[in-house]
């Protein structure tokens, strides 16, 4: 019905203020309806902090009219405990009769169990309403919980001619600046959004980045370097500890506050490793930033996502060459003098 797919919409749409807030939960909306009127209304704000549900309930001033309505949430309501109590249970304590889902939470913890435990109380449960664009929310959920990796975006800037830097010898040549100050700044608002961020060893090297979102809230990614033999300087901005930081190396090393280095095989597959790390430190979304190698083995290997590529006017005539994607992108975009490109791997 049309009126359910309106509902669910609303549900997605308040869901969205949760992004970057709530990871490693799903973003969750809910909206209570009574004779076609929203009486109530939530969502979840922050990890840790009560779910949708239950803001949507407590919302609600006439709780006599609960018995009564239909409650719309865009994921299966939990069943278990974890930092807060299950949310099917507060649903049934408060008798509301009818329950629309937009789609089953694939969480090995829920995965049927909170539509399992309505049904048992006797509420009339629906599911699949939008549920495309219920899973497309919360693609790095899914993603982690399914694929057992992390959500993998790869993002590059690339010249006119098809180059993401000029030949640099060493890190006294800085590197080039291809996109837009715009540009720039959604990058690290980006930053910002994902829980981590990655590069490997020669871009730590000739650009000494510092991989911070130098956003407002200044909320950091966790960051990602591989270096297998420790060849990166103890001065250089990804050690400097002031951020949760990663190393994946070759060599036994003990860890410190903010650095903790990790031994992996770099003879196998490097980065099914490092995924299966990531997942298991319950990191769902993850910023790949080049440069051409370590892009080029995420994408041969065909484990990324998405792909945010910004092509400037700029042309150089010669350099590094940017990846290559044999796709057509799915959509596109001017930012000021750029060229936004981006790409879902469906595959």
């Amino acid at each position: 019905m049309i009126i359910h797919e309106t509902y669910m919409q609303q549900c997605i749409n308040i869901a969205k203020k949760g992004f970057g807030n709530v990871a490693p939960n799903p973003m969750v909306g809910c909206v209570i309806v009574y004779n076609n009127k929203i009486i109530g209304e939530g969502y979840h704000e922050k990890f840790g902090e009560a779910h949708a549900e239950v803001n949507a309930i407590n919302s609600v001033k006439d709780k006599s009219l609960l018995k009564k309505a239909t409650l719309y949430v865009n994921l299966e309501p939990c069943s278990h405990f974890g930092k807060t109590p299950p949310c099917a249970d507060f649903i049934i304590e408060h008798k509301i009769p009818y329950v629309v889902i937009g789609t089953v939470d694939s969480h090995s913890k829920v995965c049927g169990r909170g539509i399992e435990k309505l049904l048992k109380a006797g509420v009339d449960v629906k599911t699949g309403v939008l549920e495309d664009e219920c899973k497309s929310l919360n693609n790095r959920f899914f993603s982690f919980h399914e694929k057992l990796r992390p959500y993998i975006i790869l993002k590059w800037a690339q010249t006119q001619d098809g180059f993401i830097d000029a030949i640099r010898s060493d890190e006294n040549q800085k590197p080039l600046q291809i996109s837009n100050e715009k540009s720039l700044q959604l990058s690290h608002t980006w930053r910002s959004e994902e829980q981590a961020i990655m590069v490997g060893k020669n871009t730590a090297l000739l650009d000494n980045p510092k991989l911070t979102s130098r956003t407002r809230n200044q909320k950091n990614p966790l960051r990602i370097v591989t270096d297998k033999n420790l060849v990166i300087p103890s001065s250089y901005f990804l050690l400097d500890k002031t951020t949760p930081t990663i190393v994946f190396t070759s060599i036994d090393k003990v860890s410190e506050t903010n650095l903790e280095y990790i031994k992996i095989n770099f003879d196998e597959a490097i980065i099914s490793q490092i995924l299966k790390v990531l997942h298991s430190k319950n990191i769902q979304s993850l910023i790949v930033e080049g440069g051409y190698n370590l892009l080029k083995s995420f994408i041969t290997e065909n484990m990324w996502d998405e792909a945010r590529v910004f092509i400037s006017e700029k042309i150089i005539g010669e350099g590094v060459n940017a990846p290559q994607l044999n796709m057509k992108p799915k959509s596109t975009e001017k930012i000021e003098d750029d060229t936004f490109l981006l790409y879902e791997n469906t595959h």
